[in-house]
């Protein structure tokens, strides 16, 4: 659904069906814009993004789940997501954060010494 949405938008789309697989595509991609879910198999969401956040500090990455707590939260913090969506999320939410996080990287890499 998601892939679908994002593409009607007019945004590429590159899925992946685990943490190992999304890796591999970020290798081969220069992506910017990024959604994981917290619940991966074999890795966690979070444990992805602390590690893309080591290789691309300035990437954007949201994370989307289906669980809430306020620990859950502050760990997302800590591991580096940007924001964090609760499931069910509106696809405009969805689209509206990607859209903001292009901006965001548009004028980051306009002050780039």
């Amino acid at each position: 659904m998601l892939e679908t949405a994002f593409t009607r938008a007019g945004y590429t789309v590159h899925c992946a069906e685990s943490a190992e697989e999304a890796q591999e595509v970020l290798k081969q991609k220069n992506i910017q814009v990024m959604f994981f879910d917290l619940q991966l198999p074999n890795m966690s969401g979070e444990e992805l993004c602390w590690r893309i956040r080591k290789d691309d500090p300035i990437a954007i990455i949201y994370a989307i789940t289906g669980y809430a707590s306020r620990f859950e939260l502050a760990f997302c913090r800590d591991a580096g997501f940007d924001d964090y969506f609760m499931k069910p999320v509106d696809l405009e939410v969805l689209l509206t954060a990607t859209a903001d996080g292009f901006e965001r990287l548009k004028r980051w890499k306009e002050q780039e010494v």
